[in-house]
């Protein structure tokens, strides 16, 4: 069957169609259900592109008039639609979906229920602008787009000071990347005849234009040293935690990175910090996670863990991967986030996994399906997680890159075994630990289709999305066995100590916690905020009132007046010398001037 290239483009601007048209009547009382059923039709909708790409093995890409024409560059608006988009659409809108759904019951009692689902809609907007962007102009817009929907809902409870803080942290540390991403901007339009993306690639950029790209997508995707607002991102509902870090704003930087990979390539010292960075990130948040209580900053360290991961795909030359591993992690890391939020609500807002246990006596179906999210998460053969994980990993093994962050990227692997059994252990396992006079209520419907949907997909997503990506690549069999087995070893490894530890703790409880605290994050704000703002606020201090100061004193007040009388001064002492040719001189220029001015007057 013949796909023309106008049938993808329409379907997509279809898509989008049917996503805007609820704004329309966001005041109207049945929006939740409206923008529901909106994003269920784009889902739907979506697949039809996609199988049809799949098929004919096409890309489209249409162009808008031009936006801004000016004498060094032309600005327009370019929508392409290429395999990255044509694939992340369904599964960004099937994720959005069951998240909708959940927040319909999560946020009934909020009073602005209709704003926050409003909010939801444009945040996965402006990610699917982002996805679908053909020039650098339109990336930037749904850059924005998504950076500042996540301020918004984020600090949605900006009554608490904790939520208007962390809000504020997270637009902070993301200015930071957007000076990067601004940056090289400028330079591809000053050195460009056009923003397009495809034009980008006929020149090889320098360096720091490359490292300024990777500043931006690593502060926005939460790698290290710009991690601590993904954690502190928690203050917000849990429906924006799951929206957030499944599919929308922290695998913005990844993606980033993947539409520019064709510039990254030509760059060996692009692809090393790449690399480095993220096996930095990966094993240094899982290690994170190990430490935590709170089942949603578990989850959320656990999500920085698998963002590393997709940088070390990007620095190991294979892009391809960690675009599946965004698509796969979407799935149980939504599912993880809602089945936490479920818990949560039940237990009366209670967040300590110390006070949980036995749940799968009265939440049989979330605790189900937060064990399946967690072993695909550590990448248990055959779920979705381990398809893509232990791809990037196979990948990392054969490829001739830095040994330690191999090592790193497999540590953390071990480790993420090993939270993703604690989190289990602690929950659903053994006997109780909640308070007696709570009540459960896991029968709601739509909690119920939510996290069943986000499981089946956690569970088939993997396969189905491998097939679809890679349908002409044969498996790699002349890999060695402990390579091939490294990945799967690592996570048993994990499994059994997790499993050893856990216990150990029940028999013989610890009596010294500073093992423990030695992963506490509270160390790196006291290692990096504090000595930095102390330096800059000592530093403006010393400028302030030491050069500032000296020059006002020099240049103004005392030193200025002393200065400018000086020279007047001399003449009026000069002239009041007491000689006759001084005051016949004064008297004869005086009469120059006079006559002068009665010639002009009177003529």
């Amino acid at each position: 069957m013949f796909v023309c290239r106008d049938f993808l483009t329409t379907s997509n601007l279809v898509i989008a169609l049917i996503l805007v048209w609820p704004l329309m009547t966001s005041g109207l009382p049945n929006f939740p259900e409206a923008a529901k059923k909106a994003v269920k039709w784009a889902f739907f909708t979506s697949l039809f592109p996609l199988f049809s790409m799949i098929s004919q093995k096409q890309e489209a890409s249409t162009e808008h008039q031009e936006w801004i024409n000016s004498f060094f560059s032309n600005m327009s608006l370019t929508l392409h639609f290429d395999i990255y988009t044509i694939l992340f659409l369904p599964v960004a809108l099937f994720v959005t979906w069951s998240i909708l759904e959940f927040s319909i019951w999560y946020m009934e009692q909020d009073v602005d229920k209709n704003r926050f689902i409003k909010y939801l809609l444009i945040f996965l907007l402006a990610m699917i602008v982002l996805t679908a962007a053909g020039n650098f102009f339109v990336l930037f817009i749904g850059w924005e787009g998504v950076g500042l929907m996540s301020f918004l809902l984020i600090g949605w409870y900006h009554g608490r000071n904790n939520a208007a803080t962390a809000a504020s942290q997270a637009v902070l540390y993301n200015r930071i990347g957007d000076m990067g991403f601004l940056l090289a901007f400028c330079w591809f339009l000053k050195k460009l005849p056009s923003a397009e993306l495809s034009a980008s690639t006929i020149i090889i950029p320098p360096t720091f234009v490359l490292l300024a790209l990777i500043t931006a997508a690593a502060t926005k995707s939460a790698q290290f040293t710009f991690h601590p607002w993904l954690a502190s991102a928690m203050e917000g509902p849990t429906p924006v935690s799951a929206l957030l870090h499944s599919s929308t704003m922290v695998v913005a930087g990844i993606f980033l990175l993947i539409r520019i990979f064709p510039l990254l390539e030509k760059n060996q010292t692009a692809l090393s910090t790449c690399l480095c960075l993220g096996a930095l990130t990966t094993c240094y948040a899982a290690m994170l996670a190990l430490t935590q209580n709170d089942v949603k900053k578990i989850v959320a360290y656990s999500t920085s863990s698998q963002l590393g991961l997709m940088m070390v795909a990007i620095g190991i030359a294979q892009p391809h991967l960690a675009f599946f591993h965004i698509c796969t992690h979407a799935f149980f890391k939504a599912m993880l986030f809602l089945c936490s939020g479920t818990i949560i609500h039940n237990l009366s807002d209670e967040q300590d996994i110390r006070k949980m246990g036995g749940l799968q006596l009265v939440m049989p179906v979330t605790t189900t399906c937060f064990s399946i999210g967690s072993l695909a998460l550590m990448g248990t053969p055959f779920l979705a997680g381990f398809y893509s994980k232990d791809a990037i990993i196979e990948a990392a093994g054969i490829s001739f890159i830095n040994s330690t962050a191999l090592v790193l990227t497999l540590m953390a692997t071990a480790f993420t075994a090993v939270y993703s059994l604690r989190l289990i252990y602690y929950i659903s396992m053994k006997s109780p630990r909640t308070n007696p006079e709570l009540k459960f209520h896991e029968s709601v419907t739509p909690v119920l289709n939510s996290i069943s949907r986000l499981a089946i997909g956690s569970i088939v997503a993997g396969l189905i999305i491998f097939h679809m990506t890679f349908p002409d690549n044969p498996t790699i069999h002349t890999m060695p066995l402990h390579m091939k087995t490294a990945a799967i070893c690592f996570t048993l490894t994990g499994f059994i100590i997790a499993y050893d530890l856990a216990n150990k703790n029940w028999h013989l409880p610890p009596t010294n916690h500073s093992t423990s605290k030695l992963f506490d994050p509270l160390h790196y704000n006291q290692a990096m905020h504090r000595p930095i703002v102390i330096t800059t606020l000592n530093t403006g201090w010393d400028i302030v009132t030491h050069i500032i100061d000296d020059i006002a004193m020099k240049k103004f007040s005392p030193g200025f007046m002393k200065n400018s009388n000086i020279i007047p001064i001399r003449i009026v002492r000069a002239s009041q010398s007491g000689l006759i040719k001084a005051y016949l001189s004064t008297l004869l220029i005086t009469m120059f001037f006079m006559l002068i001015l009665v010639h002009f007057i009177f003529i």
